[in-house]
């Protein structure tokens, strides 16, 4: 099976046009040859601008060198109000802190307690489908307020429903307003503030107002001797060379940045992952044949994990397809140099998953869905081939919970559910934020 996706251009984009295309859908700015070549090379702005599929030069950007590489104006600008100064935005000394800090509380020891989050909200919510089934359903909707309600659960240790239309709101919002990047984010400094960085700070206000008040909601719960979420873990860690640990405007930033890399972007995997199960009904028979004789209750799920090979693969072959972090932009702050390729000082690198992911150089049949590609016994693909979550320093740092939710809810969807769409209207990606789908396409849920 071959998904749909964007026609990518014969040539490289006109200056105004490639704007245009980056603000309305990035995944159609690379043209044809993009998938073949090793990089793509055009002057933008009076600066270089290099799109890199080589292993080795990606290895050396992300792993080898990733001091000389910094995000660029607009990457900070489009970034900073759904983040705050956390871990994805901060650098230097701050970044290593917050790292080290953070890192014990995502570590594989802690996932029997995460697990439990997201066993008993996808148990909860399969027991609500039960009772609407065999009827048109919007399944976008359904699974970006279950990763809201897991990511609240596993942060707060709270059911926080209440409170996931006003934050789907404020991403779609952000999503339409601010997140689009203009001329004026790539050419201004991010140190000067434009009239659209205004406002996009008024909406930063708003959406920091409505996790901090998730936050009192849960400072009001009973104290523990033991840690029930990753809102205890955070307020009791601390940096194991200073001991120093997080202040509450620090603890506010953090936990507005998990709670989108763990909302958002666990969610589009979520709905990607169903809709190419319910396209390839042989791919969705084996999930449900694996998880069903596995205990995925939250006392078990944990140890459950190793045992879904399948859907291991299955995710993984989704990853690959639609990463949901579809591009990475940094610019060489020094010259610097790979074998024989030349990176100018200045020059902004983009490395795109989304290309990447589909290179016809690195991988067989690039374009067509088959989670075999990531089973055991298939051969590994190249290293730096295959970036859903980065590399080097700056790998997401949350990406083995996000793997054990995406696993976790698909194997318990499909081993209760047969997942059917109702129309056949192809469903495109469109990245903006997030790799997202261009319209909430309507399946049925028939009980197995």
């Amino acid at each position: 099976m071959v998904p749909p996706r964007p026609t990518p251009p014969a040539a490289p984009l006109p200056f105004f046009r490639f704007l245009r295309t980056l603000r309305t859908n990035a995944l159609a700015i690379w043209p044809e040859a993009a998938y073949e070549q090793d990089f793509v090379r055009r002057s933008l702005l009076g600066g270089t601008n290099l799109l890199v599929n080589t292993p080795s030069v990606l290895r050396r950007v992300l792993v080898d060198n990733p001091d000389n590489y910094r995000r660029t104006h607009a990457s900070i600008r489009i970034l900073r109000p759904i983040t705050g100064d956390g871990l994805l935005l901060s650098t230097g000394d701050a970044w290593r802190l917050q790292r080290r800090t953070i890192a014990p509380a995502l570590a594989p020891r802690m996932m029997p307690l995460l697990t439990r989050h997201i066993a008993a909200a996808t148990e909860e919510l399969i027991e609500q489908l039960g009772t609407e089934a065999d009827r048109p359903i919007d399944l976008l909707s359904v699974v970006q307020s279950l990763a809201f309600d897991i990511a609240g659960r596993s942060m707060f240790s709270l059911q926080t429903r209440q409170h996931s239309a006003a934050m789907r709101e404020m991403l779609a919002e952000y999503g339409l307003e601010y997140a689009r990047p203009t001329l004026f984010d790539m050419l201004v400094p991010a140190s000067i503030t434009t009239l659209r960085d205004l406002r996009r700070r008024r909406f930063q206000r708003r959406r920091m107002a409505l996790i901090e008040r998730i936050m009192r909601e849960r400072m009001q719960a009973p104290a523990s001797d033991a840690p029930r979420d990753l809102f205890d873990l955070l307020r009791a860690a601390r940096d194991p060379e200073t001991g120093a640990g997080f202040t509450d405007a620090e603890l506010l930033d953090q936990v507005a940045t998990m709670i989108l890399a763990g909302h958002e972007t666990t969610a589009v995997t979520l709905f990607w992952g169903l809709l190419l199960m319910a396209e390839s009904p042989a791919t969705q028979t084996r999930v449900a044949t694996e998880a069903r004789s596995l205990d995925l209750s939250p006392d078990d799920a944990a140890a459950a994990l190793d045992q879904l090979v399948f859907t291991k693969a299955v995710v993984s072959e989704t990853l690959r397809l639609y990463p949901p972090a579809f591009l990475m932009v940094r610019q060489a702050i020094a010259a610097d140099r790979v074998g024989d390729f030349e990176i100018p000082r200045g020059a902004v690198i983009m490395m795109a998953p989304w290309v990447l992911h589909r290179h016809r150089k690195l991988w067989r049949d690039p374009d067509m869905f088959d989670p075999t590609r990531f089973l055991p016994d298939a051969p590994a693909p190249a290293r730096f081939a295959y970036l859903p979550f980065g590399a080097g320093p700056r790998v997401c740092v949350g990406a083995q919970f996000a793997l054990a939710e995406a696993n976790l809810v698909l194997a318990s969807l499909v081993r209760s559910f047969h997942i059917r769409r109702e129309t056949t209207e192809p469903v495109l990606p469109v990245a903006v934020v997030t790799t997202q789908p261009d319209h909430a396409p309507l399946f049925r849920l028939i009980p197995r």
